[in-house]
């Protein structure tokens, strides 16, 4: 089945395609060369998905920033691709004064206002190149697509959709009115590029039932406009929901502070936790880096994680310890298939060099060819088990220095309503566990999960967290939304995990063996219990449509319904494809539940598909930092 990946790639490559329909177009024998021109959004979002081999292969012989300094380049075509902004237009038309191209080709990343075009129109009459401008496209890609089955909103400026722009005290309507619109936007594209109307769920009281209307009025407008309707397709452009209509699932960050915090043990998670992940490219320190002056140049290298690494596919949602033997188990493969070439020679009778050893090499013309073949494949698999290797042991690093490990089976505990070892001050005062920030991300976890503690307890805890020298900045915020969420019957207790847990195994023997690439020695190997996290309950709830107080407070909009209305319907059949949309910033801490939950779900003979998307993704420390800002607005007031 088509993913939403797929499809966003199929939209940019036809776009590339200068807007030709590449099942009605005749293939030429090479394609037409072509420059293109992107703004920063317009490269997060191609940036993900086509690599710049791939762009080659499509024609492009250069892609440069719009707002750089370009020069003149006569006969190929220009595409552009870009949101509609008014610096982008204005240096459009300044491209139009210098004649920069002969032939302009521009595509829009959201729809651009009729106002715009023609102030664009205005700026192409006064340069006099009209003529010039092939196409103008809307292309509704207006969203960055990092997974199948994961998206974000925003990359660039994307504090401005953040959980703290949105629930900051001083947020003017204005303000709010313009976050709910852009994320409205992005979410209508996704629908557009899919191809299919959703049926939508959200909780009344927040953000996310803003979201919902406003999304649902969008996708009502359109339907109902009969020239300009946008999902009126024909079966080769049918969506990949074409056989039923897939739920569409917007929550608010509210409904749970905990899992933004908690440490994680996953690889990709730790990765986006510990490293720099952003847009499937990560950075870590170079080692590699060559003496300059006499001392070693401090920089970083980046590696692209993505889908086309099968190492990457595989193991990307499994437990760090897994990963750990994983990578060495591919080392001891590779290193048997390079003794194999290495022993060729000998095999082959070619030790010497003299006439007979060389009339051997006819007789093993078949050896000789697979090896010779099977290089290219094997120096690829070599790269990839460098590349992370270094980025296995960086996270390595980060879990001994900081005990990630047993931060994260302690956090397991408190949110599966466990005993702990020790008490949770004895390990705070611990000065040689982890850092005050793991220890602050610690309590806050703690304390949003142990209903009605008194505030004499609250206060102990706060002395000893000032103590070693956390930031409580983030504090007086977290008290306010637990007494808020405590007074609101319509959400969903944030103290309500299910299930989960870890439990210890014995060490495995290949990754302490000598020669080992991984040390594990005092890194627990914990096994995770599956359970199910709040995103993913409510997620299983409303796909299954659920009777029960708390579903009922999820309002249910149907677009296609020519009477509006929230009235829940009668008989409703489950659904078998969601797209869960967090409002207020994703993790892939939630991610991979929902990937793990869907795995389960079609072991048992289901083919449910779930999306998941947010208006952006942060790390547990930007999340903390958040936390921080909107708990010192508090302290200000």
């Amino acid at each position: 089945m088509v993913s939403l990946r797929d499809r966003q790639i199929a939209a940019i490559k036809q776009m590339l395609n200068l807007n030709v329909n590449s099942t009605t177009k005749i293939l030429a024998s090479e394609p037409v060369w072509k420059v293109l021109i992107y703004d920063r959004v317009g490269q997060d979002i191609i940036s993900p998905l086509i690599s710049i081999r791939e762009l080659r292969e499509l024609g492009v012989t250069l892609h440069i920033q719009l707002h750089s300094d370009r020069d003149t380049i006569p006969e190929a075509p220009a595409v552009y691709f870009c949101a509609p902004t008014d610096e982008n237009l204005g240096r459009i038309a300044q491209d139009f004064q210098n004649s920069l191209y002969d032939v302009y080709h521009l595509n829009f990343i959201a729809p651009i206002s009729r106002q715009k075009l023609e102030d664009l129109a205005a700026a192409a009459l006064s340069a006099g190149c009209v003529a010039n401008i092939h196409k103008v496209y809307d292309q509704y890609v207006n969203f960055i697509t990092l997974e199948d089955d994961m998206f974000v909103l925003k990359h660039q400026n994307s504090d401005s959709l953040s959980y703290y722009s949105i629930n900051r005290a001083n947020t003017s309507d204005t303000e709010m009115e313009e976050m709910m619109e852009s994320i409205v936007d992005s979410l209508f594209s996704i629908f557009v590029t899919i191809g299919n109307v959703p049926i939508i769920r959200a909780l009344k009281g927040t953000a996310a039932e803003m979201v919902a209307r406003k999304l649902e009025k969008k996708l009502r407008e359109n339907l109902w406009d009969a020239r300009n309707n946008l999902f009126h397709m024909d079966a080769t452009q049918a969506g990949s929901f074409s056989f039923q209509r897939p739920l569409l699932i917007i929550l608010d960050r509210n409904i749970d502070m905990a899992t933004p915090l908690h440490h994680t043990w996953t690889y990709q998670a730790l990765a986006h936790d510990v490293l720099d992940l952003s847009l499937n490219r990560v950075a870590i320190d170079d080692d590699d880096n060559k003496e300059h002056g006499g001392a070693k140049q401090k920089g970083k290298k980046s590696y692209d994680l993505d889908i086309s690494d099968k190492f990457w596919k595989t193991h990307k949602g499994s437990p760090f310890p897994t990963v750990a033997e994983a990578i060495q188990e591919e080392l001891e493969q590779y290193r048997n298939s390079e003794e194999e070439i290495k022993q060729l020679k000998t095999t082959m009778g070619i030790d010497g060099e003299n006439e007979i050893a060389f009339a051997m090499v006819n007789d093993n013309t078949e050896k000789l060819t697979n090896a010779v073949n099977s290089l290219p494949q094997l120096m690829e698999k070599k790269r990839l088990i460098d590349m992370h290797t270094k980025v296995a042991t960086c996270i390595l690093n980060s879990i001994k220095s900081r005990r990630l490990d047993s931060f994260f089976e302690i956090e397991e505990k408190i949110m599966s309503k466990l005993t702990l070892d020790r008490p949770l001050i004895d390990i705070l005062k611990d000065s040689e566990f982890g850092q005050p920030e793991d220890k602050m991300r610690l309590f806050i976890i703690y304390y949003i999960c142990t209903p009605n503690m008194p505030e004499s307890e609250v206060s102990k805890y706060e002395a000893i967290l000032k103590e070693i020298g956390c930031d409580l900045s983030s504090l007086p915020y977290i008290q306010r939304w637990k007494s808020i969420m405590n007074r609101s019957n319509a959400l969903n207790q944030p103290n309500q995990y299910e299930g989960g847990g870890t439990k210890t195994v014995s060490m495995f023997s290949k990754l302490v063996s000598q020669g080992s690439s991984f040390v594990m020695e005092g890194v627990k190997n914990l096994v995770v219990k599956r359970h199910n996290l709040p995103v993913t309950k409510i997620t299983e709830q409303l796909m299954d449509c659920r009777s029960g107080n708390d579903n009922d407070d999820y309002l249910y909009l149907d677009p296609k319904l020519l009477k509006r209305g929230d009235t829940l319907p009668k008989t409703r059949a489950p659904f078998q494809d969601a797209i869960v949309f967090i409002v207020g910033g994703g993790n892939y801490i939630e991610y991979q539940n929902l990937v793990d939950f869907i795995k389960q779900k079609q072991t048992a003979n289901t083919n449910k598909r779930i999306i998941y998307g947010a208006s952006t993704l942060s790390n547990s420390k930007q999340f903390l930092r958040q936390l921080s800002l909107l708990g010192q607005e508090i302290k200000d007031i």
